[in-house]
């Protein structure tokens, strides 16, 4: 501690630099920092504790110590907040993925552990090591509303299925055969007619907040539709298509192949060593929504997109051997992940879809006319 106060700057006068760059590593929480700092090639320092405004202010003081200040955090539930904050006051920042820092299993987790190891790891990742850190890419903020908008839905969704859910247990715990959709006001006014007074009383709030999100989740769906207003791959549909583009955020940023199908999770795991190589499921390391939205749209284009090269490569080994459910599964994983590095394709300018053999239309959710004119005429919910 006494290296740090004669570090800091005595005056406002005091403003030459001293060092060449500071690290920080930080350990973020709602009420509290924790930063652990490295000067040049020094040891790192002691843990140091603030509450968010005290370190916005400390950070700014190490400015005027060292010519650079490069600092990362594991990304989280905090978003990129903290990260526009510290870019305001000059600080290089890097959001880095999370991890477990116990490599050697000594079931030691403090946040002044975290912050060491993420101070080390920033050491070694400007030193020319980047496998040190894996930094993800900070969105802008624009983009980061537009994101949450689109996984809003996806919210919505889910709490729906989750109280449709909670009604049609009831009626299995009372011996009552509930409908999966008996929320639904026609379905839910003849159920009321036919099932006890008790049992009506625990599933009438749960309707009332169901028909209330269910019809958020059609103005939602609608609105994420209405995004994807121009041609896209026949089977797709407008909102997978408006889900890829708030997922992928921007396509440029992925320089090969490879980059898009890491960044899709649908890559094999792999355990080779020696002469042998082992391939087993995919590594689901990637984006969860992304690779979710490719194998939906996969089986629809089974059926709308036969002249897709993936799909008739597929086809055809399909007639010369039995496919079974496992196989038939391998082969959507396989159609999902060359599809997504076509779309950055496409949508990058690299090939036009009929160079796949993709039919291209406006998405069924618009008509050709409305498109023209500039408006939507109809969304299918």
């Amino acid at each position: 501690m006494k290296r740090n106060k004669k570090l800091t700057p005595t005056s406002h006068s005091q403003t030459e630099a001293t060092a060449e760059v500071i690290k920080l590593g930080i350990d973020i929480h709602k009420s509290k920092y924790v930063a652990i700092r490295q000067i040049d090639n020094q040891p790192p320092q002691s843990p140091q504790s603030f509450t968010p405004d005290e370190f916005l202010v400390w950070v700014q003081r190490q400015r005027l110590l060292a010519k650079r200040v490069v600092s990362c955090y594991e990304a989280g539930c905090f978003g990129f907040v903290l990260h526009r904050k510290l870019e305001e006051v000059g600080v290089e920042n890097f959001v880095v993925r999370p991890r477990n820092w116990d490599e050697y299993g000594s079931a030691v987790k403090t946040d002044a552990r975290d912050a060491r190891e993420l101070c080390g790891h920033l050491d070694r990742y400007l030193a020319g090591n980047d496998r040190a850190l894996c930094v993800v890419r900070v969105p802008s903020l624009e983009q980061e509303q537009e994101r949450s908008l689109s996984r809003q839905r996806e919210t919505l969704a889910k709490e729906r299925k989750r109280l449709q859910n909670v009604g049609t247990s009831s009626g299995l715990y009372h011996g009552v055969d509930v409908p999966s959709n008996w929320w639904k006001p026609k379905v839910f006014a003849k159920l009321c007619a036919e099932i006890p007074d008790f049992l009506k009383r625990i599933l009438e709030p749960f309707q009332q907040v169901l028909e209330v999100i269910d019809k958020q989740l059609r103005e939602t769906t609608a609105r994420e539709e209405r995004k994807a207003n121009r041609k896209i791959p026949v089977g797709l549909g407008a909102l997978t298509a408006s889900i890829l583009d708030q997922e992928f955020v921007d396509y440029t940023r992925f320089n090969n192949r490879g980059q898009v199908s890491s960044f899709t999770g649908l890559c094999p795991g792999e355990s080779s060593s020696g002469n042998k190589r082992q391939q087993g499921s995919i590594n689901k390391h990637g984006n969860p929504r992304i690779r979710h939205m490719l194998l939906e749209a996969v089986w629809r284009m089974i059926q709308f997109q036969p002249d897709y090269k993936p799909i008739k490569h597929w086809k055809t080994r399909q007639a010369n051997e039995p496919f079974g459910a496992a196989k038939k599964k391998k082969m959507a994983v396989a159609i999902a992940r060359q599809f997504a590095v076509d779309w950055w394709r496409i949508q990058t300018g690299r090939i036009q879809p009929e160079d796949v053999g993709l039919k291209i239309d406006f998405p069924s959710a618009y008509s050709t006319r409305a498109l023209r004119e500039g408006r939507v005429s109809k969304v299918y919910a």
